[in-house]
């Protein structure tokens, strides 16, 4: 009986955990297209990357950028540099 009551917490308590790593634009099922970059920067200092692999080509930057397929394909035209990521400082 202690066994299943604990495999099941456990089991809600992950799946509370899973959910809860859902980022914001995948939430509301809806990704922002921005006006220009200093919009985006305000809510990703750091840009927006394709994916987690991208680097950076054109030099230093000052924030890691927030990675996202979604958000990057809908302000793809942001990427001067054509470098994967979106309005980097």
């Amino acid at each position: 009986m202690k066994k299943s009551i604990l495999l099941s917490l456990s089991v809600i308590l992950c799946t509370g955990i899973s959910l809860g790593t859902v980022s914001h634009a995948q939430a509301t099922g809806q990704v922002k297209k921005y006006k220009n970059c200093a919009e985006l920067n305000k809510d990703y200092k750091g840009g927006v990357a394709r994916s987690a692999s991208i680097k950076n080509k054109g030099g230093k930057t000052k924030y890691k950028p927030y990675v996202s397929k979604e958000l990057y394909d809908a302000n793809k035209s942001k990427d001067r540099d054509k470098d994967l990521i979106a309005c980097e400082r």
